[in-house]
């Protein structure tokens, strides 16, 4: 009977520190790993549907490339950019259909386009209107996302359109002593398929890796190591409760004893 009572508290006292499982806690866990080889060297951006852009043309007559950079308040246009004060330029949204409307110009097919591309096209055509036009073209939603074991994960907003993976996490501020260092897992689409690939960051290899200048709309995720994924079901209570089951342990011995 003593035997039976001491199990029973040591059933509880197990029940009531237990940690939580990995299959509760990390993300990804039924994706299989792609067995594609992703590209060797960085692959040049190129336009799609839904990127947003911002075109500049000038020249040196201002007046002669003025038609082409339209300006809206920045109080009336969530998606402008700033150039001055209050004025900002107008961005152009890729269509479904892979199009832009550009002023004066019309429609302008820029999906598959390089920015290479897309600048020398536009300067053939806005010299018809103005003398050496010069273009300059950004993607104002070049975004890579950070998620997991990271001191701030989050979406970050890149403005010259080139970004590395350590560059990356350092927007993070860099991972938590709970990430693991082995296992980072860098989720991207190409050619609209999601491809994975892991990471080892103990390794200097990785600085030569096909995936260490990130593309647009990259995925990065940390996952958690087994120390935090233990504590993650601890609570301040469970301090008081194993507190109150050791006294009741001793209570409960003591009367057995006697």
């Amino acid at each position: 009977m003593k035997t039976r009572i001491l199990y029973i508290l040591v059933f509880a006292i197990l029940t009531a520190t237990s940690c939580a499982s990995r299959k509760n806690i990390v993300y990804f866990q039924d994706e299989q790993l792609q067995e594609e080889q992703l590209p060797s060297k960085p692959r040049q951006l190129t336009y799609k549907p839904d990127d947003i852009l911002i075109i500049n043309v000038s020249a040196l007559d201002p007046d002669t490339v003025r038609p082409f950079n339209l300006t809206v308040s920045s109080n009336n246009n969530a998606n402008a950019t700033g150039v001055q004060g209050n004025l900002q330029l107008q961005t152009y949204l890729v269509n479904y259909d892979g199009n832009i409307d550009f002023p004066v110009l019309g429609t302008i097919k820029v999906e598959g386009l390089t920015r290479t591309d897309l600048t020398s096209m536009l300067k053939e055509r806005i010299k018809e209107y103005a003398n050496d036009p010069i273009v300059n073209i950004r993607l104002a939603n070049f975004t890579v996302t950070v998620l997991g074991e990271v001191a701030r994960p989050g979406t970050f907003t890149i403005q010259d359109e080139r970004i590395t993976l350590l560059e990356a996490l350092g927007l993070a501020n860099d991972l938590t002593i709970f990430g693991k260092r082995k296992n980072v897992l860098l989720i991207r689409e190409i050619d609209g398929k999601k491809k994975y690939a892991k990471i080892d960051l103990t390794s200097i290899n990785t600085l030569n890796s096909p995936i260490y200048y990130l593309q647009q709309n990259d995925v990065i995720y940390v996952e958690q190591n087994r120390a935090k994924i233990r504590s993650s079901t601890y609570n301040q209570n469970n301090g008081l409760l194993l507190s109150a089951i050791g006294t009741l342990t001793t209570i409960i011995t003591v009367f057995l004893i006697k």
